[in-house]
């Protein structure tokens, strides 16, 4: 379970508060995602457990997913701010 030091990690990068980052920084996790797969090539069991663990918290929206923004999740009151998301 070596290689899974190097993708849990990824899970506890927040998500931008600025919704207009929101497209970057899904592109930059998805990209960094493939790549690592493509080149590390982690084991299956490996595999297995962080995609469980993308799918259980993108499933339980609790607002960390960096794959897409849950409907029924709020955002902070400071992405209401347009000093903050007009920058």
């Amino acid at each position: 379970m070596y290689c899974l030091q190097w993708l849990l990690p990824v899970l506890l990068i927040p998500k931008p508060l600025n919704p207009a980052l929101w497209f970057s920084h899904s592109m930059f996790m998805g990209f960094y995602l493939l790549s690592f797969l493509l080149e590390r090539k982690p084991c299956t069991i490996c595999a297995l457990v962080f995609l469980a663990a993308l799918f259980l918290i993108c499933y339980s929206c609790w607002g960390n997913c960096f794959l897409y923004h849950c409907t029924g999740s709020h955002l902070p009151e400071s992405a209401h701010d347009p000093r903050i998301v007009g920058t």
